[in-house]
């Protein structure tokens, strides 16, 4: 049963690290506990990366956690908590750290997921949990926290801050005169390699767009070497020429690109979300991770889903006879992407475009 509150709590802490993509569903349900509670403090704990993107959001106390720093980092949270308690701590991450991490956090009541989202033994870490409700989107799954301390309407926004000077580096690099497609090609992460789509299919679809609609495309994603080699590949095997700005932005930096763009492909990664935060359509490319649990909120209407056939052959099963949200952490699976399955949907999205 939802709980209920004769007046607002005085305080509530938030426990969501990682990752982007989720700290970005996040936020629309802290937003939602804004503006249902102006009174209340809210404090969020979150991961240093994580903080780079939203640690200026106003009317929040950030409280950063460096995971680099291993097992320290337990004790700097506790240290930076000493002589606080919370009314309500929301434990909307399940992971061993994140749990461990809620030890450190004074609270009166700790709410935390059902038994079968709860990982790595999170129940033993709250005192009361959120309801068990099956195939949920990622994003509605958090706001089940919101609606467990008794607020039903949601305030789905995010107004992510940026600076003048991040929005004047993204109009130096992004025209508005053009359509423009930003790319956002393979996930950061090595362990997540299994997401990314091939180097020639990205640049085909570069082509395609400049041909197509006259546009411009412009290449994003962050430092690693991993995507580095991807960025040179692609720009030397197209003709319109991308600009390339791989590893040379930060994430506000980034987020006012996608602002600027008339639309977004990338796989299951944290630009997909980024980009919904600004209202920007994009093109995801699954087949790796179920767009109902994990596709860009709004735009799952221009997924291109290769999810169930992608299932089908990796366990000789369906989606519904799986876990929700079963991945497939097999790198070929990408392959039942086409290149003309993706031109489509963009052609699709530019009809209904300010260019079209």
């Amino acid at each position: 049963m939802p709980m209920h509150f004769e007046t607002p709590p005085t305080s509530v802490c938030i426990l969501r690290l990682s990752a982007i993509g989720d700290t970005c569903h996040a936020l629309p349900v802290v937003r939602t506990l804004q503006a249902a509670w102006p009174e209340t403090q809210l404090s969020w704990v979150i991961g240093k990366t994580e903080a780079a993107l939203l640690g200026d959001v106003p009317g929040i106390d950030f409280l950063i956690f460096d995971k680099s720093r291993g097992v320290r980092a337990q004790f700097d949270l506790r240290r930076a908590l000493r002589g606080r308690r919370f009314d309500i701590l929301l434990a909307m991450h399940a992971s061993l750290r994140a749990n461990i991490a809620s030890r450190m956090i004074p609270a009166t009541t700790r709410v935390g997921f059902d038994r079968k989202r709860a990982k790595d033994y999170q129940r033993l870490f709250t005192s009361h949990q959120i309801p068990a409700r099956p195939a949920q989107h990622v994003m509605d799954g958090l706001f089940e926290f919101a609606e467990y301390v008794g607020i039903e309407d949601r305030l789905v926004r995010w107004d992510i801050p940026l600076s003048d000077r991040d929005i004047e580096y993204a109009s130096n690099h992004v025209p508005d005169d053009v359509p423009v497609l930003a790319i956002s090609p393979c996930s950061s992460q090595r362990f997540r390699n299994y997401r990314n789509w091939s180097v020639d299919n990205y640049a085909a679809i570069a082509d395609h767009f400049a041909n197509r609609h006259g546009g411009s495309v412009v290449l994003t994603g962050g430092p690693t070497e991993l995507e580095r080699e991807y960025g040179a590949a692609i720009i030397a095997k197209t003709r319109c020429r991308p600009n390339n700005l791989i590893g040379k932005t930060s994430l506000k930096q980034l987020v006012a690109i996608l602002s600027r763009a008339t639309v977004l492909t990338c796989p299951d990664s944290g630009p997909a979300h980024m980009a919904t935060a600004v209202n920007t359509p994009v093109v995801g490319l699954y087949a790796t991770s179920n767009p109902d649990r994990t596709g860009p909120y709004f735009s799952r209407q221009w997924v291109v889903n290769k999810y169930p056939d992608a299932i089908l052959a990796e366990f000789g099963k369906t989606a519904e006879q799986l876990s929700w949200g079963k991945r497939v952490r097999n790198p070929r699976a990408m392959e039942l992407i086409k290149v003309d399955e993706v031109a489509t949907m963009l052609d699709r999205v530019m009809s209904q475009s300010a260019f079209s």
